[in-house]
C-alpha cells in the first residue's frame, strides 16, 4: 500500500490557505501512485482552542476533503473540529476513500467516509478539555491490504486504546500537533506502541512555528518490530526531492511516501506475544 504522510506547516486558523497547500500536495502525488494520504491533527487550523472560528456545524472541511478525494483518486485522512450540541466541541479525524469511479475501473467508493474518530483524551494540560469533549468509540476500517485504526495526538500516552485497536488493526495512524519540546516522548511512544502491539504505527505531525509554538515534525512509520521504515521518497511542497538518507525529520511541508506490505500476521505468528496476555486478570488487579 503506497502511503503518504504530509508533515504540514499549518497556517494558523486559515482553512482556505491550508486547503490550497493540500491541493499542491495532491497535485504532486498525482503521478506517484499514492493510495492514501494522512494529514496532521486539526489539519486546516492548527491546535486552536478558538472554536468560535475553527469548529463547524456544516462539515465544511469534510466536504472539501471528499471533493479532493474524488477528484484525485487518493484516500485522505483529515483532522477537523465539530461544534457540539452544547458549549463543548469534538476533535475529529476522518478518513475518506479515494478510489476512482467505476467507469475508470475503480470500486466507486470515491469520496465516501470510511472512518470517523473522535479524540478520546482531550489534552487537559493545554486546556483542550475546556473546549472539547472526549469520544467514546474506536474506529477500524479496511483499506487496500490493511485494517487501519486511528488515535489522535495525546491518545498516544494511553496504551490501553492501542492494545484494543490492535485486536483488529494492522496499522494505527496517529495524527498530531506534538510540540518540539516533547519530541523525545513522541519518538519513544510511537516505537513502543508498535513493539507492544506488533502492528504498524504511523505518526503524522506538523512542523514549524504555529501560534508561537514550535513543532518539530518527526513524522514516521514504525513496523511491528519497532524498526523505523525508510521512506521510498520525500518531497517538499515545491516538488524538490529531499535526500532520504540525510533527512532529519524536521522539514516543513514535507511529503513522505512509503510502500507498506502487510506482514503483521506473520510477525505475530512467529513471535506470539499476544497469546500470553491475560486481560481478564488485568481487569481484576
Amino acid at each position: 500500500m503506497r502511503t503518504a504522510l504530509f508533515q504540514m506547516n499549518i497556517i494558523w486558523e486559515n482553512k482556505a490557505q491550508n486547503l490550497d497547500k493540500l491541493r499542491l500536495c495532491l497535485d504532486l502525488l498525482q503521478d506517484k501512485n499514492v493510495e492514501i494520504l494522512f494529514l496532521p491533527e486539526m489539519s486546516l487550523t492548527g491546535f486552536s482552542m478558538n472554536t468560535d472560528v475553527t469548529a463547524e456545524k456544516d462539515d465544511y472541511t469534510l466536504e472539501k476533503i471528499r471533493e479532493f478525494a474524488s477528484r484525485y483518486g487518493i484516500g485522505i485522512g483529515v483532522g477537523w473540529t465539530k461544534k457540539g450540541e452544547d458549549s463543548l466541541c469534538e476533535n475529529h479525524y476522518t478518513i475518506v476513500s479515494g478510489d476512482v469511479a467505476p467507469e475508470d475501473g475503480g470500486a466507486g467508493r470515491n469520496g465516501l467516509i470510511e472512518s470517523d474518530y473522535i479524540k478520546i483524551h482531550p489534552f487537559g494540560y493545554d486546556n483542550e478539555d475546556k473546549y472539547f469533549r472526549g469520544g467514546d468509540n474506536l474506529s477500524v476500517f479496511r483499506f487496500s491490504d490493511f485494517s487501519i485504526g486511528t488515535a489522535i495526538c495525546y491518545d498516544l500516552r494511553f496504551g490501553e486504546i492501542f492494545t484494543k485497536l490492535s485486536e483488529r488493526a494492522d496499522l494505527i495512524v496517529v495524527p498530531a500537533n506534538w510540540p518540539a519540546s516533547r519530541v523525545m516522548h513522541w519518538d519513544t511512544l510511537l516505537r513502543a506502541r508498535a513493539i507492544e502491539n506488533q502492528c504498524y504505527i504511523a505518526g503524522i505531525n506538523c512542523a514549524g512555528m504555529m501560534n508561537a509554538k514550535n513543532y518539530s515534525g518527526h513524522s514516521v512509520i514504525f513496523n511491528p518490530v519497532g524498526e523505523m521504515i525508510r521512506p521510498t521518497m520525500i518531497l517538499d511542497i515545491n516538488n524538490n526531492i529531499i535526500d532520504v538518507n540525510s533527512y532529519n525529520g524536521e522539514s516543513e511541508d514535507a511529503i513522505l511516501i512509503y510502500d507498506l506490505s502487510n506482514d503483521v500476521q506473520k510477525i505475530r505468528t512467529d513471535f506470539p506475544v499476544k497469546n500470553d496476555r491475560k486481560p481478564d486478570l488485568y481487569n481484576t488487579l
